[in-house]
């Protein structure tokens, strides 16, 4: 009787959520018992790594569909009033800026409100984008080439911006004189290989890029390969190898004299 007494003193408290009767019960669990709890555990936790996974499926293909639904063409404005329009709605639906030529810059609110005002400047060309931080990817580049006569881009931080999209920006050669690609993760050097085609370039940021792996050598290629335009970023000796000489004096004389 005294046996079931104490059965029943440390099976209630459990019950009762008291911290005492769990590490009661515990103690109370065989080495058996211990082995199927043991089992019953790595089966949980087998069971909750498959959901993890299949969730970050699930969440990577809504981020894919989500971004192809931001880049979709604006038809039924370009049907309207003409791709050129359509292509400063775009942007403005990114989150991004534009301005015309002699006009204010054009920007939505933080509720992503703007003026519709541009609908009426359609013989007005646009001649600076600001899609810093935008989804804008190859598909998106359809709307945003409309603007033939755009002068200055800044793609910063656009995180679908990658080597593909910077092949399809020579419709711009004739007009584009000042590009951004600063922060962009996705772009290299065989991306920035395509930009020969923009000779018209006068002003070229290629700061902060993680996906080239020499960003010294690649400025050096860079400016011989746009030799009007000035290029920003990376110091030309960022990303270089010392030589022995240079790697021996560093380690004898750590200490600038």
């Amino acid at each position: 009787m005294a046996a079931s007494g104490a059965r029943l003193h440390l099976v209630t408290p459990v019950w009762n959520r008291s911290t005492r009767g769990i590490r009661g019960l515990s103690r109370a669990v065989g080495p058996e018992g211990s082995q199927k709890k043991g089992r019953s555990l790595l089966q949980f936790l087998a069971d909750r790594f498959y959901d993890v996974q299949a969730l970050r499926e699930y969440l990577l293909r809504k981020q894919v569909l989500t971004v192809h639904q931001k880049n979709r063409p604006f038809t039924y404005i370009q049907e309207r009033f003409g791709p050129h329009v359509a292509g400063v709605y775009f942007i403005l639906k990114q989150g991004g800026a534009v301005k015309f030529q002699g006009k204010e810059w054009i920007r939505s609110n933080a509720r992503g409100h703007f003026p519709l005002d541009f609908v009426t400047f359609q013989a007005v060309p646009v001649e600076a984008v600001d899609a810093s931080g935008c989804a804008i990817n190859y598909q998106g580049l359809d709307s945003l080439l409309a603007l033939k006569e755009l002068q200055s881009l800044w793609l910063q931080r656009c995180p679908h911006v990658d080597d593909w999209c910077l092949s399809r920006l020579h419709p711009l050669a004739n007009s584009l004189q000042e590009l951004s690609l600063a922060g962009c993760p996705r772009i290299s050097e065989r991306g920035l290989a395509c930009l020969h085609h923009l000779q018209n370039l006068r002003r070229l940021d290629i700061s902060d890029l993680p996906a080239v792996s020499n960003p010294g050598l690649t400025q050096i290629l860079v400016e011989e390969m746009l030799p009007s335009c000035e290029v920003l970023g990376a110091d030309w000796a960022q990303g270089l190898k010392s030589g022995p000489e240079e790697q021996s004096r560093d380690t004898a004389s750590p200490i600038p004299a």
